[in-house]
Formats: C-alpha cells, sequence, structure tokens
C-alpha cells in the first residue's frame, strides 16, 4: 500500500485530474502523460510498478502490480 500511496503522490504534482484511474483485467491506469514527467521521477515510477503504457501512446501509465486481481 505504502508504494500505491508514494506513486500516486508523484502522479499528483503533474496534475489533478477528476478521473484519473481506470481498471481493465489486471491493468490499473494513472491518466498522467508520461512525457510531462521528470526523468527522476520516471525511474522511482517504474521501482514503484508502474510502466509508460505503449499501446496508449503518450496518454498514461500503467501497472500490473496494482491492476492484478
Amino acid at each position: 500500500m505504502k508504494d500505491l500511496i508514494e506513486a500516486l503522490g508523484i502522479f499528483l504534482k503533474y496534475g489533478n485530474p477528476h478521473n484519473p484511474t481506470h481498471c481493465e483485467h489486471d491493468v490499473f491506469m494513472v491518466a498522467i502523460p508520461p512525457s510531462e514527467v521528470s526523468d527522476q521521477d520516471l525511474k522511482r515510477l517504474e521501482a514503484l510498478g508502474f510502466d509508460k503504457s505503449i499501446e496508449s501512446g503518450d496518454a498514461c501509465f500503467i501497472s500490473y502490480r496494482f491492476g492484478s486481481a
């Protein structure tokens, strides 16, 4: 839980969208564009279990760690 809270705190630095998250089978998505995130925060988010979404272009981050059922 601590890692998820830390990751959400990082995302908050880059915006506060009204509906920032979306879940699909085994995937948790956060609607913050990776291009807006600093290199340091990108590395930390990766360590926390979040990756840039390849399928969604630059639209969001995904996590299989926090989206897994």
